[in-house]
C-alpha cells in the first residue's frame, strides 16, 4: 500500500478540487494554516471537472502529489428530488475523471469526500460504516447517494487492484463560513438562519435590513429595490410573515451538524495520518473502509429552530407545515472509527449557530 501520509511535507503539491465551496474553502484554509505552501485550486471557469480531456491535461501539467476531492454537485431535499439526473450524472463524471487521473498520474494519496446519505434509509442508529448497502436508500436523494457510493467503491477498488492510497470520508450535515443561504436551494441550517433573520426584521418593520439582505443575496431575482408589498409577497412564499415563521415538515426529524472548519481539520488529519491499510478489517473481503466524519450528536429540527430564533433574536411564533416532506427521521452517524484514529470534534451546535449567524450578518 502507498504510505503517502508518511512522507507528506509542507511543500508537497496538493490539489484541492472544489476549493471555493463550503468544505473545499475550509480545507484550503486549514492546509494553509498548517503551513502547506504548494496548494493548487482551479475555479470551474479554469477547469471543468466534467471534461475528461481538461482534467487529464491539468494532471499532466500540474502533477499533483496529493488530491482532496471536495468538488461535487450538491443541493437540498428539493433540488435532489427534482434534478435527479444532474445529481447522479455530474457527480459520477467528476469522480471518474479525478480519481482516474489520480491513478494514472501516480498521486500518492487521495481523499474523496462523500456524504452520510449513502446509508440505508432505515439503517440502525447511529449508523456504522458497516451498514452500507444493507437496505434501500432514502428516495429523495438516491441518485446523489448512489454516485457517492460509486466514488467510495472506486477508491476501495483501485486500492485493492492497484495498491493506491485513496481514502473516502463521509461527512455528516455541514455548516459554516461560505455556506449557501439561497432560499431556493440551500440546506436546512443556513436557510433557517436567513428566514429567521428576515422574519425578525419583518416583525420589527426594519425594511432597511431586509433590503440590504436582498441586495446581497437576491431571491428569485428580486433585490432590495422592490416595493414593500412585492417583498412581503415574496417572503410569504417562503413562510416568512409578520410575527410568524413557517418551516417545512413536522420539526421531528433529528439531524447531526458538523462545523465545516472542523470537517476540514478531520480531512487534513486523515490525509496526514491515515492510510488505506489502517482501515482494512478483513483481508479476504475488503469493504467499508470509508470513515464517517461527524459529532455523533443530534438535535431535532424543532429544537434547532428554537435555538436559531434565540440566537437571532426572533420573538415571533414558529409553525411547521406537516404537508411538506420531512426527509429521513434520523441520520446520526457512529464516529467511533474516526475517534479511534485520533480525531474528535470540539465545536458544539450552540456555538456553531452563533458563529454562523455572526458570519452571515457580517455580510460576507
Amino acid at each position: 500500500m502507498g504510505g503517502g501520509g508518511l512522507v507528506m511535507n509542507k511543500s508537497s503539491k496538493i490539489y484541492v478540487a472544489g476549493h471555493l465551496g463550503l468544505v473545499g474553502s475550509a480545507i484550503w484554509n486549514n492546509l494553509k494554516s498548517k503551513g502547506y505552501t504548494n496548494l493548487i485550486g482551479k475555479s470551474i471557469q479554469d477547469l471543468d471537472l466534467m471534461d475528461s480531456v481538461q482534467v487529464e491535461e491539468f494532471f499532466e501539467t500540474e502533477k499533483p502529489e496529493y488530491v482532496i476531492l471536495a468538488a461535487a454537485h450538491v443541493g437540498g431535499i428539493v433540488a435532489n428530488n427534482v434534478y435527479r439526473a444532474d445529481f447522479i450524472y455530474r457527480n459520477l463524471q467528476i469522480q471518474n475523471n479525478v480519481i482516474g487521473a489520480s491513478y494514472r498520474h501516480n498521486v500518492k494519496k487521495l481523499v474523496f469526500l462523500g456524504s452520510t446519505c449513502i446509508y440505508p434509509r432505515d439503517a440502525q442508529q447511529p449508523m456504522k460504516e458497516n451498514s452500507l448497502l444493507t437496505g434501500p436508500l432514502e428516495y429523495t436523494n438516491e441518485p446523489y447517494a448512489i454516485a457517492k457510493i460509486a466514488g467510495l467503491k472506486m477508491c476501495e477498488s483501485f486500492n485493492i487492484q492497484y495498491g493506491t492510497n485513496f481514502i473516502a470520508v463521509m461527512p455528516t450535515n455541514l455548516y459554516g463560513p461560505n455556506d449557501n443561504f439561497d432560499l431556493e436551494r440551500s440546506h436546512v441550517l443556513p436557510a433557517m438562519i436567513r428566514k429567521t433573520y428576515l422574519a425578525k426584521n419583518l416583525q420589527q418593520e426594519n425594511w432597511k435590513a431586509i433590503r440590504e439582505d436582498l441586495n446581497k443575496r437576491p431571491v428569485e431575482g428580486m433585490d432590495g429595490s422592490a416595493s414593500d408589498e412585492q417583498i412581503a409577497v415574496l417572503l410569504e412564499k417562503y413562510g416568512i410573515s409578520k410575527g410568524t415563521l413557517q418551516l417545512w415538515g413536522t420539526g421531528a426529524p433529528m439531524r447531526e451538524f458538523l462545523w465545516s472548519e472542523e470537517m476540514a481539520d478531520a480531512t487534513v488529519f486523515v490525509m496526514e495520518k491515515v492510510n488505506f491499510e489502517d482501515l482494512i478489517q478483513d483481508k479476504n473481503e475488503i469493504r467499508n473502509c470509508h470513515i464517517n466524519i461527524g459529532t455523533g450528536k443530534e438535535i431535532s429540527i424543532r429544537e434547532l429552530s428554537e435555538l436559531v430564533a434565540k440566537t437571532v433574536g426572533f420573538e415571533g411564533s414558529i409553525h411547521f407545515d406537516s404537508t411538506k416532506p420531512d426527509g429521513t427521521m434520523r441520520k446520526l452517524i457512529d464516529v467511533s472509527k474516526l475517534n479511534a484514529l485520533g480525531w474528535k470534534h470540539q465545536i458544539e451546535i450552540e456555538e456553531g449557530v452563533k458563529k454562523l449567524f455572526e458570519w452571515y450578518v457580517a455580510g460576507k
